[in-house]
């Protein structure tokens, strides 16, 4: 036991060493100031989605997974969805083949985009409410099985399952809808939609799914973003008095370097539009992912700022010209 407890933790170790050599190979190596946060990014999310792959391997509590979840968004916003979610980082693999091909992203209205990250709130409402109300209607007989059901999504508490939809990897350690050569494959929320069709539309509901994920990341940048359940930001709480704090990593903007370019508006995946609107100061909305491409391509010194607590952890550079490190 004591082996095998050492074995997994060297394999992680070994990926969390090759994710660390990816981001210093390209600190030192891309010149690209424009797009070396992108490219950390990517080898981030990489390295998440095999993680994310072992501790699907261990029979590991969903409820457990799904409460680190929402409740990361206190300390670190919306992180875990620009930066780890094994689902964008699909969308950004197809955001890429589009720029491959040179075809230009469609734009969401502003009213819009903004419906659409409230009515996220309404879903994720939606399915805590039923658990809850499922639970009421057929109790269990006693507290330690109305525990288990909860940790284990079985019960009233399945359907809560759905809120883990964005975290499948394509390649799944259990028996999946598709087999090939022995492994099984998936897709975020294929499983859901497998689960709740009726017998005769399994594959035609999985196939529209398919193809409306696939043909909309394709066209609009991070659409699933925008309304996911899963990525409600509980960051909103730093509205009330003593929260203020809340989350901890977040974007600062200086008002007297801004010269209203509007680039940080237009290259925000999912639209956001405070990072440009707001006169200077904390950045407090909850659609911001926190990817940081805003800061990245800021052509102006220290306007846009990344902070961790108090401490500056990433800001906007003049990439117009060229560095004296360079």
């Amino acid at each position: 036991m004591i082996m095998e407890l050492v074995a997994e933790s060297l394999k992680l170790t070994v990926l969390a060493g090759l994710a660390i050599a990816g981001i210093l190979v390209i600190i030192i190596w891309k010149k690209n100031q424009t797009t070396k946060v992108t490219y950390m990014k990517a080898v981030i999310q990489a390295a998440s989605l095999a993680a994310i792959f072992y501790l699907f391997t261990y029979p590991v509590r969903p409820l457990l997974i799904l409460a680190v979840i929402l409740i990361m968004p206190i300390v670190l916003g919306r992180f875990f969805c620009g930066w780890i979610c094994p689902f964008g980082l699909y969308m950004d693999v197809l955001t890429l083949i589009r720029k491959t091909f040179q075809i230009r992203y469609r734009v969401i209205p502003d009213k819009l985009n903004k419906f659409l990250h409230n009515f996220r709130y309404a879903l994720l409402l939606l399915f805590l409410s039923l658990a809850l109300i499922l639970s009421l209607i057929e109790p269990p007989s006693t507290l330690n099985r109305l525990t288990i059901m909860a940790l284990l999504f079985a019960g009233p508490f399945e359907h809560l399952g759905l809120l883990l939809g964005p975290m499948v990897p394509l390649i799944v350690p259990w028996k999946g809808p598709l087999e090939i050569g022995g492994l099984y494959f998936s897709f975020p929320y294929i499983q859901d939609v497998i689960k709740y069709s009726s017998e005769n539309f399994v594959t035609i509901n999985a196939l529209i799914f398919l193809a409306l994920t696939g043909v909309g990341s394709f066209f609009v940048r991070r659409v699933w973003c925008r309304f996911c359940p899963t990525g409600a930001s509980i960051a909103v709480v730093n509205r009330f008095k003593g929260f203020k704090w809340a989350p901890v990593l977040h974007l600062n903007k200086n008002e007297t370097k801004c010269t209203k370019c509007g680039i940080c508006k237009r290259v925000c995946p999912v639209q956001v539009t405070e990072v440009y609107e707001q006169k200077g100061g904390k950045i407090m909305t909850s659609m911001c992912m926190l990817c940081f491409r805003c800061v990245e391509m800021c052509p102006y010194e220290d306007c846009l700022i990344v902070n961790l607590g108090r401490k500056t952890v990433f800001k906007s550079r003049n990439w117009l010209e060229p560095s004296e490190v360079d």
